[in-house]
């Protein structure tokens, strides 16, 4: 079973994160992003790709698609806010896009 991300996590793994582009949730302990595309296309594949890696995670992101538009946030619902998972998912989505 995973954990809540530790202070350390946070001050080195979540402070990464947040200067690529990704920022806390106000009111929850979660990450979120928006990631824009060329075209729909684009944004359904990035999100078909993601979804491949979710699953074999077995972490599944909350996101929200709009044409060329992809909103996600992320947080383990397991341990009542961020952990290593979302870490992990975060980088290999921003790898993808």
């Amino acid at each position: 079973m995973t954990e809540k991300l530790s202070d350390a996590e946070r001050d080195g793994e979540l402070k990464e994160l947040l200067s690529n582009g990704w920022s806390m949730v106000e009111d929850r302990d979660a990450i979120a992003k928006t990631f824009e595309f060329k075209n729909f296309v684009e944004a359904f594949g990035f999100m078909s790709r993601c979804a491949l890696h979710a699953e074999k995670l077995d972490h599944h992101p909350e996101w929200f698609n709009v044409f060329k538009t992809v909103k996600v946030t992320l947080s383990t619902h397991d341990v009542g806010g961020l952990s290593p998972l979302d870490v992990k998912l975060a980088k290999k989505m921003d790898a993808l896009a």
